[in-house]
């Protein structure tokens, strides 16, 4: 088992927490995990990224290769669209729909679902709205994250464990948000 995975987003949308609980979970499933990010600004919408190789062989470097990459799992779509060189032929993208306004000449919402759609394996989530009806749109990222989750090849048990170990300081009202939103990305795709 090997998935290459690129996580994409503006800073603030969570991508750091997605990248602890797929590794939190690839960690628990006995898998060999290499991950390398770059941090944009937050407080400037700056974009997000980070490689995430996970494998049951040992893996040699942390950065996927352009035209090998399994998912592309977006909070932002545009961001999403960034990475498109890396993704293999038969690989997803999966982006949520609510574009980060953070440039003025931000493309036209039709004009990016367009071009999403022009790749064979794709799917667009209203996370955002997900996200509201579990109560609170902090949680979009793991709607995201559940979105994807039949596609990376780790137990939903694993995942929902690792927002245990990475929420459960913050109490069992925030980890059972996480899960909730989780459990509903995932629906939102069965």
């Amino acid at each position: 088992m090997k998935k290459d995975i690129i996580l994409a987003g503006v800073g603030g949308q969570g991508i750091l927490s997605i990248a602890a609980v797929i590794g939190l979970a690839a960690v628990d499933s006995g898998l060999f995990l290499k991950q390398a990010e770059v941090h944009g600004m937050s407080q400037r919408g700056g974009a997000v990224q980070s490689h995430l190789r996970i494998s049951d062989s040992a893996i040699s470097s942390d950065l996927i290769p352009q035209g090998r990459c399994d998912i592309i799992l977006s909070v932002e779509p545009m961001e999403g669209l960034r990475y498109l060189p890396f993704l293999a032929g038969d690989g997803w993208l999966i982006t949520n729909s609510k574009p980060y306004l953070n440039i003025p000449d931000y493309p036209s919402e039709e004009s990016l679902y367009k071009a999403i759609k022009k790749v064979k394996n794709h799917r667009i989530v209203d996370a955002v709205a997900i996200a509201k009806t579990i109560g609170s749109q902090k949680v979009s990222n793991m709607v995201m994250l559940g979105a994807a989750s039949d596609q990376l090849g780790l137990p939903q048990d694993n995942l929902e464990k690792a927002l245990g170990t990475l929420f459960g300081s913050k109490g069992e009202e925030m980890v059972q948000m996480n899960i909730q939103a989780l459990k509903a990305g995932r629906e939102s795709y069965q």
